[in-house]
């Protein structure tokens, strides 16, 4: 039975015993004993009475916590429908990471790449410009008199030599025109101020004029 309930008979039980004895008292005419009994009775009642309004305030109290307290009821499939959502922002998120890190990867790649490809057509710059600077800066030690190609003796230059402690037999010469190399040739003999050359390979397709200047060929 509730606690409640228990109280409440006992209140009932407590206050039909009072009001009996107070008629049971002035039926016979006796007038202390009933008002200390109904005293005593009345102070129970009022005891009971306390706790049976603590009861029913902590009842109340324990009701309203479980309301607070207990979390809503989820099903099943709305159980399974968060567990595939967490997965699937799970996996978004790992998606984004790794599209992150491609990125940042390429774009180092890139970088050294381009790094790369400048400092080659630096070099290259720097190597052309050093190239031309060698051979303009070489020492005119001839030019070029006549060019002949003879189907007997084959190709040869004719130079005049204008450095002749420069330009002994077997000595290689290159032409120069304006910043450029025409190619190379090999003295074959040198009598006084004239020498006569020939086109050594790879040479190239250009051929001599008269006036080209020869130099010793840089060292690039």
């Amino acid at each position: 039975m509730d606690t409640t309930k228990l109280l409440l008979g006992t209140i009932i039980a407590l206050l039909l015993a009072a009001l009996v004895m107070s008629w049971n008292g002035m039926q016979q005419g006796v007038k202390n004993t009933p008002s200390d009994e109904y005293d005593r009775l009345r102070k129970q009642v009022d005891a009971l009475r306390d706790d049976q309004n603590r009861l029913a305030l902590e009842k109340q109290i324990q009701q309203h916590n479980s309301v607070l307290v207990a979390p809503p009821a989820v099903t099943n499939d709305e159980r399974e429908t968060l567990k595939q959502q967490a997965k699937e922002d799970k996996e978004k998120l790992q998606a984004l990471l790794e599209e992150k890190e491609k990125a940042e990867r390429n774009a180092k790649v890139s970088d050294s790449e381009n790094l790369l490809l400048t400092q080659r057509d630096l070099e290259k710059k720097n190597s052309l410009a050093r190239e031309t600077r060698l051979i303009n800066q070489a020492l005119l030690v001839g030019k070029v008199k006549e060019y002949r190609e003879d189907a007997q003796y084959g190709s040869f230059v004719t130079l005049d030599v204008v450095m002749p402690e420069q330009v002994q037999q077997n000595t290689i010469l290159a032409i120069r025109r304006n910043t450029g190399i025409l190619g190379q040739l090999k003295v074959t003999s040198v009598e006084g101020a004239e020498a006569v050359a020939s086109k050594l390979p790879g040479f190239g397709p250009i051929a001599p004029v008269p006036g080209d200047e020869l130099i010793l060929p840089p060292r690039f």
